[in-house]
C-alpha cells in the first residue's frame, strides 16, 4: 500500500514494540502485589513504601509541573501533542475573529521548525495588570501574565469573548511552556510591543517598539527537542485543520505557509460550513445540487447546519462546538439526528410516500453529509476524549430549530424532498436484505465453538482473548510464511484472497455476500455494522499484514474502509492494528536487532558512539560524560537551523562578525532596501534606523495606501466637492522590506547552551590560519582512536561513525520478501514488531479519504494523485 493514502487514513499511535512484551509478563511491582496480596503484613511491604514523610511532598511550579507532565495538558509529545501546540495558539485568534475583532489569521512554518501565528485582532493588552502584578508581588504586564501565568485569560468571563474555543485558560501559557524559545509581539495603541521567552521564562521586560497603525498578536514559537520525540510537523495535518477552520467561521481568510517546502494555503469561505459540505462531497454525486442551510439562535445558543444527500449509502455527520471538533457526537447531533427522523418521516406521511411504514433513523441519513457548528457560551463536554457535547438544553434548541427550518424546505422544494424521501425507501429496503444475510451468519453454529469458523482460518491455541491476535494476511503464500514464523499459543493466521469488496461503495447485503468479507465476520465473532458487540470478539488484536507494493497498499485501504464502515466500535475501541516492518536491520556479532525510522537510527547511533568518548580541544579541555552528551544535544538542536541559514544564502562564518559581544547573540532582523542589507538585534535597532534614513516598511505602506483609498472613497460617497490637494511638504519615503530569521533565533538559543559548556561561535567556523583549516578539536575513543576535527560541526558526524563501528547497517526489506524467520523476527514477535493503532480520532479526515480514494467521481482522485505523485516512496512499475 501506497504511504499516500495510509498516511491520511485513521491516525496512527506510537509502536507498540517492547512494551508488549512487559505488558504480557507485568512489571515486577506488580507480580509483587499479586504474590503478597491486598492482605499481606505491613512487613512484607517493600521497604520504599514504609517511609513517607514531608520529603516525599513536592510542590511543582506551573513551569516545572508542565513540563514534567506536558500529556496532561496536550495529550502526548508525539506527533498529535506537537500540532496540538499550533492548534493553541490558532484558538486565540480565532476566538478574536468570532469576537468580530478579527478578519485575518496568518500561520508560518519556518525552515528551522518555529512557528508563527498572527491575527488583526485587538492585540493582547501590555499595561499593568494590577491584580496579578499584587499577587506576585512584582510588576507584571497583562501580556506576560498571558504568555507565563496558568489559568489567567479572558476566556473565563463574558466580558472578552462570548463563546470560544479556549476553556481553560492554560493554551498560549502551554505553549510557551513546552518551547525551546517564544517571542510574542503585540500590535495596538500605535506602536509594537513584544517580549521574549525562553523555555518559558521571560528573558526581559515588554519592550515598546516601532511606530504602527496595525492591530493584532504575533506569537513565534520553537517546541523544545527536550519535551517532544518529534519536532517536525505535517503539512497536510496542518493544512487540514487551517482549512476546517476557515470554513467554520465564515469571512475569515486563514493563510498558511510552509517555508520548508514553500507550499500553503489561502483559506476564505463567504459561505461558510456550505462550502464546507460542497467540499466533502466533492468526490460524491450529490443527489440534489443545493446545500441545505439552517441558521438559528436561541438563548445564546447559535447553530448553523449544512446538509446535502449524495448517491452514497453511507452517512458523514461532523459535528463542532465552538470550533472544537466533537468526535463523539453530543446533544447537538442527537438533536439534530431526531429532528430530521421525525421531520422527514413526517413529510413522506402527508404525501403518502410511506404509507404505513416509518423509516429508522440509519435508513433517513443513509447518503447525507452534514456539518453541524453551535456555539455555546458555556459548554460542557464529556466522554473519554472529552469531545462530546453535554449541555441537555442544546438537545431541544437543535430539535426544534431544524424541525422548523427543514419542514418549511421541504414543502417549497417537493421535488427535492420526494427524492431524499425515496432513498430512504430503498435503503430500509437494503436493510432488511441485510438482516436476512446478518441471519444466515447468525445460524451457523457458535463461533466461539469452532465449528463456525472459516476453514483457512490457523486458530491459535489459546483461549485467553485477551492475549489473542488474528493477522489478516494478504495472499495465501504470504500466510505461508506468516504461518511458519507465528507464536501458536496466541497468533493466528487468516490469508485474504485477492482484493475484498469495496465497502465504502457497496450496500451492506452486498458487502456481507462477499466471501473474505463473511471469513473475517466469523474469524473475528463480534458481527457488524448496529449489531456489532465487541464483548463477543475473539481476539484482542487485529492486525493487517500486507505487503509494501501498490497491491498491498489497495488491499489495506479496502480493509481499513471496510472496518471503518462496518465494524466501526472494533476500531473505535483500539482493537485495529497495521504492522509497520522496520527499515533498518542492525547486526552486531552474532546479535541483531531492528530500528523503525531514521530518527531512531540517528539517536542510537549517537548513544552508541557516545560510549568511552571523549571530546579534546586544542587548549587542553576535555568534555566527556554527561557534559558530552549536553554537548551533542545542543549541537543536534542547531544542525538543522545552521543548514536552513546556509540554504537562505547566508553564511555562517560571515554572519559570526554581526554577533553581539556582550549578549552573545547573532541578529536575526534583516532590512533591504534598494540594493542594501542591513542586519540588527532588535526592533528598537530596526525603527532607529527606519527614522533616520526615512523609511517605511513595505506592509505599513500597503496599509497607509489603503486607509487612504478608503478615505477617498468615502469622501467621494459624500458627495464632498472636491479640492485640489496639498502639496506635501514631507520628503518621500523609500519603501523597506524587514525580515525575521527565526532560524538565527535556534541557532542563539543553542549558543547560550554552549557557552555554558565553554564553547563559542567561532568553535563552529573552521580556523583560518595562512589559507589552511587546521585541526582543533579530537574525539578520543579508547587508547588508539583520534579522530580530529576542523570545528564543532564535525562532532556529530565523527559520533554516529564512532557508533557504527562495530555493526553491519542495512536496509531492510518488505514483508513480501520475508521468509518466516525473519516475519517472525520483525513483524510477529512482540518484543520487536511495530504496531501501529489504527484509531478514530479524526473520523471526518478518515471519511474524506475514503470517499476520495473509494468514490464514483475519477476527477478528485487524479488530483490527490497529482499532488501526492512525488511523496509516493514505493512503486511498482
Amino acid at each position: 500500500m501506497s504511504d499516500a493514502p495510509s498516511s491520511d487514513l485513521p491516525e496512527s499511535d506510537a509502536p507498540d514494540s517492547p512494551d508488549e512484551g512487559a505488558q504480557e509478563k507485568g512489571s515486577q511491582e506488580e507480580m509483587d502485589a499479586q504474590e503478597l496480596g491486598p492482605d499481606a503484613p505491613v512487613s512484607s511491604i517493600p521497604a520504599a513504601n514504609q517511609k513517607y514523610t514531608d520529603e516525599d511532598l513536592k510542590h511543582l511550579s506551573d513551569l516545572d509541573h508542565v513540563r514534567k507532565r506536558p500529556g496532561m495538558y496536550i495529550g502526548d509529545t508525539a506527533t498529535r501533542g506537537l500540532h496540538h501546540l499550533v492548534y493553541e495558539v490558532v484558538d486565540n485568534s480565532i476566538d478574536e475573529a468570532m469576537a468580530g475583532f478579527a478578519s485575518k489569521v496568518s500561520v508560518i512554518v519556518h525552515t528551522d521548525g518555529s512557528v508563527t501565528v498572527e491575527d488583526d485582532g485587538r492585540g493582547i493588552p501590555v499595561t499593568k495588570h494590577q491584580e496579578l502584578s499584587a499577587e506576585l508581588d512584582r510588576e507584571v504586564s497583562t501580556l506576560e501574565g498571558v504568555m507565563t501565568v496558568l489559568k489567567f485569560g479572558g476566556k473565563f468571563e463574558k466580558g472578552a469573548y462570548q463563546t470560544s474555543g479556549g476553556l481553560h485558560g492554560v493554551g498560549v501559557t502551554v505553549v510557551n511552556f513546552l518551547s525551546q524559545w517564544a517571542e510574542a509581539e503585540v500590535s495596538r495603541d500605535g506602536f509594537t510591543w513584544s517580549q521574549e521567552y525562553e523555555r518559558g521564562v521571560a528573558t526581559g521586560p515588554v519592550k515598546k517598539g516601532r511606530t504602527t497603525s496595525k492591530t493584532g498578536t504575533r506569537t513565534t514559537f520553537k517546541a523544545d527537542a527536550q519535551i517532544f520525540s518529534v519536532t517536525k510537523f505535517n503539512f497536510d495535518t496542518l493544512y487540514k485543520r487551517l482549512q476546517e477552520l476557515a470554513f467554520l467561521n465564515s469571512g475569515v481568510r486563514i493563510t498558511f505557509l510552509d517555508e520548508r517546502n514553500g507550499e500553503g494555503g489561502d483559506f476564505k469561505y463567504e459561505r461558510g460550513i456550505t462550502e464546507f459540505v460542497e467540499h466533502l462531497n466533492r468526490a460524491s454525486d450529490p443527489l440534489h445540487s443545493d446545500v441545505i442551510s439552517i441558521v438559528g439562535e436561541k438563548d445564546g445558543c447559535q447553530f448553523e447546519i449544512a446538509l446535502q444527500y449524495s448517491t452514497e449509502y453511507t452517512e458523514n455527520v461532523q459535528s463542532y462546538v465552538n470550533n472544537i471538533h466533537t468526535i463523539e457526537g453530543g446533544t447537538h447531533v442527537s438533536g439534530f439526528r431526531s429532528a430530521l427522523t421525525r421531520t422527514l418521516n413526517n413529510y413522506g406521511k402527508k404525501e403518502n410516500l410511506l404509507k404505513n411504514t416509518a423509516l429508522g433513523g440509519d435508513d433517513i441519513r443513509e447518503g447525507i453529509t452534514a456539518v453541524i457548528s453551535v456555539r455555546v457560551p458555556h459548554p460542557q463536554f464529556e466522554g473519554q476524549t472529552k469531545t462530546k457535547l453535554g449541555n441537555s438544553e442544546v438537545e431541544g434548541i437543535i430539535n426544534g430549530g431544524v424541525g422548523e427550518q427543514l419542514s418549511k424546505y421541504l414543502e417549497e422544494n417537493p421535488r427535492i424532498a420526494k427524492s431524499i424521501v425515496r432513498k430512504g425507501l430503498l435503503a430500509s429496503e437494503a436493510r432488511e436484505a441485510a438482516r436476512k444475510a446478518k441471519d444466515l451468519l447468525r445460524k451457523r453454529k457458535d463461533a466461539l465453538g469452532g465449528g463456525g469458523l472459516p476453514g483457512k482460518l490457523r486458530d491459535c491455541i489459546s483461549k485467553q482473548m485477551e492475549r489473542c491476535e488474528v493477522y489478516l494476511v494478504e495472499g495465501d503464500s504470504a500466510g505461508g510464511s506468516a504461518e511458519g514464523g507465528r507464536m501458536r499459543d496466541f497468533q493466528a493466521i487468516l490469508p485474504l484472497r485477492g482484493k475484498i469488496i469495496n465497502a465504502y461503495k457497496s450496500r451492506e447485503d452486498k458487502v456481507l455476500a462477499n466471501e473474505e468479507v463473511r471469513s473475517m465476520i466469523q474469524a473475528i465473532g463480534t458481527g457488524i455494522g448496529a449489531d456489532q458487540d465487541i464483548s463477543k470478539r475473539r481476539y484482542n488484536k487485529i492486525v493487517i499484514m500486507t505487503d509494501a507494493d501498490v497491491d498491498g497498499s489497495h488491499i489495506r485501504t479496502l480493509l481499513l474502509c471496510f472496518f471503518y464502515r462496518q465494524m466501526y466500535q472494533l476500531v473505535a475501541d483500539g482493537h485495529v492494528y497495521v504492522a509497520q516492518p522496520p527499515l533498518f536491520r542492525v547486526t552486531h556479532g552474532r546479535s541483531r536487532y531492528y530500528v523503525q525510522t531514521d530518527e531512531e537510527m540517528k539517536g542510537q547511533l549517537l548513544d552508541r558512539g557516545l560510549n568511552d568518548t571523549v571530546f579534546e580541544a586544542e587548549d587542553g579541555r576535555r568534555i566527556e560524560g554527561e557534559d558530552m552528551r549536553k554537548l551533542c544535544g545542543s549541537l543536534a538542536s542547531m544542525e538543522d537551523a545552521i543548514v536552513a541559514l546556509e540554504r537562505r544564502g547566508v553564511s555562517l562564518r560571515v554572519h559570526a562578525v554581526r554577533i553581539d559581544p556582550v549578549k552573545n547573540k547573532l541578529p536575526s532582523w534583516l532590512l533591504t532596501y534598494g540594493n542594501e542589507e542591513h542586519w540588527f538585534h532588535s526592533t528598537d535597532e530596526v525603527e532607529t534606523h527606519l527614522n533616520e534614513h526615512n523609511l517605511v516598511l513595505d506592509d505599513e505602506a500597503a496599509a497607509e495606501e489603503t486607509e487612504a483609498a478608503a478615505d477617498a472613497a468615502a469622501d467621494a460617497a459624500g458627495g464632498e466637492a472636491e479640492s485640489a490637494p496639498e502639496a506635501s511638504t514631507e520628503p518621500t519615503k523609500t519603501i523597506a522590506h524587514l525580515a525575521e530569521l527565526h532560524e538565527v533565533r535556534t541557532i542563539n538559543s543553542g549558543l547560550k547552551e554552549l557557552s555554558e559548556l565553554g564553547f563559542s561561535l567561532e568553535d563552529l567556523i573552521p580556523a583560518d590560519r595562512t589559507g589552511m583549516t587546521t585541526p582543533r578539536f579530537e574525539l578520543v575513543r579508547g587508547e588508539d582512536t583520534r579522530r580530529p576535527m576542523v570545528d564543532l560541526r564535525d562532532l556529530l558526524p565523527e559520533v554516529r561513525a564512532a557508533g557504527e563501528k562495530g555493526l553491519q547497517v542495512t536496509r531492510f526489506k518488505g514483508l513480501g520478501e520475508m521468509n518466516a524467520e525473519e516475519l517472525r523476527e520483525t513483524t510477529l514477535d512482540p518484543a520487536n514488531r511495530t504496531l501501529i493503532k489504527v484509531n478514530m480520532k479524526d473520523a471526518g479526515a478518515a471519511d474524506e479519504m475514503f470517499r476520495l480514494l473509494m468514490g464514483d467521481k475519477v476527477e478528485p482522485r487524479r488530483e490527490f494523485i497529482e499532488k501526492h505523485a512525488l511523496d509516493v516512496r514505493n512503486l511498482d512499475v
